[in-house]
């Protein structure tokens, strides 16, 4: 990076980042309160509202979501007549996963081959360190040239729709000219990138039950309908030969334009065994960022250490539906309902319940905002243009923040580069790109204020 007062600042200030995302990846704030406690959660909460406070930041509140979660806000007033910057992040995490399987313990930041692991490292904590870099960076070079709201979500892995329903009942709150949402990631390390769509999701539980009990399979089984056997092939039935998403009226045939992932780049980041096949048709980026994409993420039925002889009266399991812009998801919801119900073998009784849900999303690039940051990340990524890509995932308060605030223009950078395995054993961060993007937000401030 070439010799800048921010830059230099924000590289000065790497080691005390290094222990504050330690401080934060040690809290297990999963918010699935069934299984970790809401104490973790609450006291992330706490961390992140106390460095707003020793930042200067006013009316510092923990906001009680309607989901029984807590969101952080706080206010950093600007120079009379500056715009509004809202700068997003969210605090909780994925599970850990299996434990186990982690190479060093998933809530303890460890450094490693030039990266530091922990759950949460990159998605978000991590995003939530950036934005304080950033202003730190700031402050001392001159000061902060915008109004700063910064809001911190507390269960944006969830997808319970805590912090939209919060927005929507308090409109004035988080209203701001542009809004920065820290939880996207660059094309690859190195290549600053803004994220400018994202798929929507619903989430749903299915139940199927054929039997009032289970029974011996000796006796019973081959005539006896199998739950589990019946929902295997119920999930089957969401996909074709070639493995593309298949819901009944949902269209999965359309193609991306920009960026595009090369087919061998994309195996390796996604950790495809050798001689295992990709799943759908067309393009990698037509698969991931423009066509829907079903997803199993569990299912509840006996395992295998244990099993008895038995034919299960009953299964469940969880299914994720990701649909790319243009789709709605509430349309998309009963699309996928209606499949189920459908395709459900023998007259078996089936269940189907939402879980959460959220719509797809479209930046306007031609926006000022995104003018400043392409020159901002030209600095803090010498050599390198900012690039336009898509993104599999969702953010559901995307929509509602472009709802609410029509005027807002809307940016999404992040940490969840590919190599960061967000949602997987031995999630990292690259503490270069936390140093670069950093570098690159606090410029993007400087540019918009001056614009």
């Amino acid at each position: 990076m070439s010799s800048n007062p921010v830059a230099e600042t924000v590289a000065s200030l790497m080691p005390r980042a290094k222990e504050e995302l330690t401080a934060l990846v040690a809290f297990k704030s999963v918010a699935d309160f069934d299984q970790f406690p809401r104490e973790e959660s609450e006291a992330a909460a706490g961390w992140v509202a106390d460095a707003l406070r020793a930042e200067g930041f006013q009316d510092v509140a923990l906001l009680d979501t309607p989901d029984g979660t807590q969101s952080v806000y706080g206010h950093l007033p600007g120079p009379e007549g500056a715009r509004t910057v809202l700068l997003y992040a969210h605090y909780d995490v994925q599970p850990p996963l299996d434990e186990a399987a982690w190479t060093s313990p998933p809530f303890e930041l460890t450094e490693r081959d030039g990266r530091w692991y922990g759950r949460g490292a990159a998605d978000c904590k991590g995003g939530v360190l950036m934005h304080l870099l950033a202003l730190r960076a700031l402050k001392a070079n001159g000061g902060v040239p915008v109004h700063v709201k910064v809001i911190a979500e507390g269960s944006e892995e969830q997808g319970t729709g805590g912090l939209e329903r919060y927005a929507e009942q308090h409109p004035e709150l988080l209203e701001a000219d542009t809004i920065v949402i820290g939880d996207a990631g660059n094309f690859r390390v190195g290549l600053p990138t803004v994220t400018t769509t994202l798929r929507g999701m619903t989430l749903v539980r299915v139940r199927v039950d054929t039997l009032e009990g289970n029974l011996h399979s000796g006796q019973f089984g081959g005539a006896a309908p199998d739950a589990l056997a019946a929902l295997i092939r119920l999930l089957d039935s969401l996909r074709a030969e070639d493995g593309s998403t298949t819901v009944d009226g949902l269209a999965g045939d359309s193609h991306w334009d920009g960026l595009q992932y090369d087919e061998e780049q994309f195996r390796k980041d996604a950790r495809v065994l050798d001689g295992v096949g990709l799943i759908g048709s067309g393009t990698v980026a037509d698969r991931i960022w423009a066509r829907p994409a079903v997803t199993v993420l569990g299912i509840d039925c006996p395992p295998v250490v244990g099993a008895t002889p038995s034919v299960q009266a009953g299964a469940r399991a969880l299914v994720s539906l990701r649909v790319p812009p243009g789709v709605d998801a509430v349309e998309a919801t009963g699309l996928l309902r209606a499949h189920l119900e459908a395709h459900t073998p023998w007259g078996a009784r089936v269940e189907v319940e939402q879980v959460g849900q959220g719509q797809a999303f479209r930046a306007d690039t031609s926006s000022p905002a995104y003018k400043a940051m392409a020159e901002a990340m030209a600095v803090a990524y010498p050599g390198e243009e900012m690039q336009y890509a898509g993104q599999g995932g969702s953010i559901p308060l995307c929509n509602t923040l472009a709802s609410l605030y029509p005027r807002a223009e809307i940016l999404l950078i992040g940490l969840s580069e590919p190599e960061a395995q967000i949602h997987a054993v031995d999630e990292s961060v690259s503490p270069d790109e936390l140093e670069r993007l950093s570098v690159a937000e606090a410029l993007f401030l400087r540019n918009y204020a001056a614009g």
